[in-house]
């Protein structure tokens, strides 16, 4: 192709649809692994630097992260205010604890993941994204299954409880986990004024159905949900969360009031998340309010989610 200088001989190449893909071109492979659950690469890419690779589907990498993980972790701390006990479910990077950890009030985070090759993996190749979270005396790490975790826990109550599973494809570990029986679950160990975070998946329209049925899912459970969309240029597409309680959301939030409890109650400077941007996230897109509105069918045990395909690696054509 004219004006094309390709700099990397190794690509890994996720299936977005049917018909369109995103390559990122590879300069070194750090780790691979095919685990007891998953096929996991750890590698540095030309643009984005060190990046996570599950199941053939990006993770995150060390470049952007930051666009997510305090997507994923802040709303929920302010919208609760001052947490003192929060329940992470998945998160093999740490990058999602070091988050969490920045709130002054947390007094106990408990990481659980399926995956602790994934884990180590990440501990020793990943220190730029977890940041030592592993060794603060406020973590515990579990490895183990999210569902046996809350079916033996349930007498522990969570200010807020989030969600950093993979993306539910059926070969993979955590498909089962976006569903009503799972939420339940969710709510049963959740604080009366508890905040839950899931990674809600992409919302570009093509398939922005899943979305809209894990929204309403969520609301079949809880008495308020928002639905936040945010762009991770390395996922190259649109991505979500979504933040429930039994408790009403703040959709408008008073910018400056959010500046003052973020200067006041966590620590190092955030990359992403003030007043201004917790503003902007709460309003829904109209194409995603109006597709909550049009898809009405929930996600069961019966009927879980599936998002579309895995990835491949392979050699630069010449």
């Amino acid at each position: 192709m004219a004006g094309t200088n390709l700099k990397a001989d190794l690509w890994i190449t996720e299936y977005m649809t049917p018909w369109d893909i995103y390559a990122h071109g590879v300069t070194e492979v750090l780790a691979y692994q095919r685990t007891a659950f998953q096929e996991m690469y750890i590698v540095n890419s030309g643009a984005y630097g060190k990046g996570l690779v599950l199941d053939g589907k990006w993770q995150s990498s060390t470049a952007d992260e930051f666009l997510y993980h305090e997507t994923l972790v802040h709303p929920a701390m302010i919208a609760h205010q001052a947490p003192k006990k929060v329940l992470v479910l998945g998160g093999g990077e740490g990058a999602t604890i070091r988050e969490v950890l920045r709130w002054k009030t947390v007094e106990k985070v408990k990481m659980v993941d399926i995956d602790g090759e994934v884990v180590e993996a990440c501990k020793t190749h990943l220190p730029e994204m977890h940041a030592g979270a592993f060794d603060d005396s406020r973590t515990e790490l579990v490895i183990g299954d999210a569902l046996e975790v809350l079916d033996n826990s349930e007498v522990e109550q969570w200010d807020v409880v989030i969600s950093d599973l993979s993306d539910p494809i059926e070969e993979g570990p955590s498909f089962k986990l976006f569903t009503k029986e799972f939420f339940e679950k969710i709510n049963r160990v959740l604080s009366p004024n508890g905040k839950f975070v899931l990674q809600a998946g992409p919302v570009a329209p093509p398939y922005i159905a899943t979305h809209a049925r894990l929204v309403n899912t969520l609301n079949t459970v809880f008495s308020d949900t928002a639905s936040c969309t945010m762009f991770v240029p390395s996922y190259g597409e649109p991505w979500s969360i979504t933040l429930s309680s039994q408790m009403p959301i703040e959709k408008r939030p008073e910018p400056d009031a959010i500046d003052e409890l973020l200067q006041s109650q966590t620590t190092g400077k955030l990359r992403l998340i003030d007043g201004i941007t917790l503003l902007g996230l709460m309003q829904t897109p109209t194409y995603v309010r109006d597709a909550i509105a049009s898809y009405n069918d929930i996600f069961t045990l019966a009927e879980p989610p599936q998002f579309f395909g895995q990835g491949v690696s392979g050699q630069k054509r010449s």
